[in-house]
């Protein structure tokens, strides 16, 4: 048997970003389905392992230059369409609508097989170290920008 090359961290596709996450226990309420606040953490995986396969290490960042550079949530849309339920495998798909000046918007899905279960508009502000605003970096906006199309 041929093994794939696996990445816990997910993979670029031609349109952002896809990580795949089973539900565990520890995410479900009482009544076995995912609870809403958990659905930002997803989220949050899906943002955070679509910087690292970008080759973007936040850790580093913050100390990259006497300003640093620090990514924070500003706003963020959730349209909940159906619930995810304990041991569902889920995708999270990333994408970059927009990239410059001083944010970025990224549009999210988690999906279970071909259902859509949440959209998300994530408004993320980015700010040096002491939480001025700042703007992206240019190589850094074309890295968020490129292959990045629709979901």
């Amino acid at each position: 048997m041929t093994e794939r090359p696996f990445s816990i961290s997910g993979e670029l596709t031609e349109t952002g970003h896809r990580l795949v996450q089973r539900v565990y226990y520890e995410d479900t309420d009482f009544s076995g389905l995912v609870y809403h606040a958990r659905y930002l953490h997803f989220l949050e995986r899906g943002r955070t392992d679509y910087l690292r396969c970008l080759g973007v290490e936040q850790r580093e960042l913050v100390s990259a230059d006497e300003e640093g550079l620090v990514f924070v949530v500003h706003r963020m849309e959730i349209d909940f369409k159906s619930p995810a339920r304990m041991d569902d495998v889920l995708t999270i798909l990333t994408h970059t609508e927009k990239a410059g000046g001083a944010k970025m918007v990224l549009n999210q899905q988690i999906r279970c097989g071909e259902m859509l279960l949440i959209s998300a508009k994530v408004i993320i502000a980015v700010i040096n170290a002491k939480g001025r605003p700042r703007r992206l970096p240019e190589t850094l906006a074309a890295k968020f920008l490129e292959g990045s199309m629709p979901l």
